[in-house]
């Protein structure tokens, strides 16, 4: 049965008053007080909040990782990785530097949006050069390439010498380094491009979509977007159209909702395509735990399924 899912909210959500964040519950109710420049979402029962710099509250609004980074990520797999002077490493929740303040950039340890997905290796570049760590700050694969996605799904995508392929999670080649782009395997596909146009592959390298495609996206829950000419709409994994060619961009479902733009704004669909959330904002971004970022009139705030906007001005 197609339709959105119901996915349970965070408890404290952030809430913007003006320009100041805090967190509110899931009736406005402000929790923690809208001072600070800037926050992040909880995960891990932390949040990361900008005064000045950047550090980590509990959900009592006590500052338990002092303000002192000059940028930071959210924790995932009990670390989050901190920028200091240009250098990136990573912190436990305690805010012991677990692995040093070394790296030019640096991905977190789990970045797909499924946490099943996650391999337990960071993907991280110094002196030009990406490779992988683990999280006690091992290389396990050698600093090497000249670019590198995610370790999902126990897949990376890496790039060499202006080509690009798929190793695995102990750094073997596994689909030859020979496409001119491509994008991280999920859900047992990725895409890949080849003189100039994009397809989807399984993890053999064999071609599943006989359709050449401009522009992709990945697969999410079923389905993925693709471009074709102008336009944007949706494929299943045989790559048959399920909701047509009619938008001028789009991102990937997940929790039932797809962000599409039309006309310059971005609303929400379903997998019927169905417009869910109205087509009223400058920016949108996927939901996640019953929580999507949106921007409108210059400013960012997070809306739930119902609409419900988690600001005011």
């Amino acid at each position: 049965m197609l339709g959105v899912v119901a996915y349970a909210q965070p408890d404290l959500i952030p809430y913007r008053k003006g320009n100041k964040w805090g967190f509110c519950d899931k009736n406005k109710k402000i929790v923690i007080e809208c001072k600070y420049e800037d926050v992040g979402e909880f995960t891990e029962e932390l949040a990361p909040v900008l005064d000045k710099k950047w550090g980590f509250i509990d959900k009592e609004g006590k500052q338990v990782i002092p303000c002192k980074y000059d940028a930071v990520s959210i924790f995932t797999d009990g670390l989050a990785k901190v920028q200091l002077n240009k250098k990136w490493g990573f912190i436990d929740k305690t805010g012991k530097e677990v692995i040093l303040l070394q790296y030019d950039e640096a991905g977190d340890f789990c970045e797909n949006v499924n946490k099943d997905n996650c391999a337990g290796l960071a993907r991280v570049k110094r002196n030009k050069k990406w490779g992988f760590i683990d999280k006690k700050g091992k290389e396990v694969i050698p600093l090497q390439y000249d670019n590198a996605g995610c370790m999902c799904n126990n897949l990376a995508a890496v790039q060499l010498n202006k080509k690009s392929g798929f190793i695995d999670n102990t750094g073997k080649i596994v689909i030859p380094i020979e496409y001119e782009d491509v994008l991280s395997f999920n859900e047992g596909l990725a895409a890949v491009k080849k003189n100039k146009k994009w397809s989807f592959i399984d993890k053999s390298g064999k071609e599943v979509t006989d359709s050449q495609f401009d522009d992709v996206s990945w697969f999410f829950e079923g389905l993925a977007a693709v471009k074709r000419g102008k336009y944007w709409g949706f494929i299943d994994k045989s790559g048959n159209e399920v909701i047509p060619f009619e938008y001028d961009d789009a991102q990937f479902f997940h929790e039932g909702l797809v962000p599409v733009r039309n006309f310059g704004r971005w609303g929400f669909i379903d997998k019927t395509g169905k417009e869910i959330i109205p087509f009223e904002y400058d920016d949108a971004g996927p939901f996640k735990n019953g929580l999507a970022w949106v921007q409108l009139h210059g400013k960012g705030g997070y809306i739930d399924k119902n609409g419900t906007e988690y600001w005011e001005d």
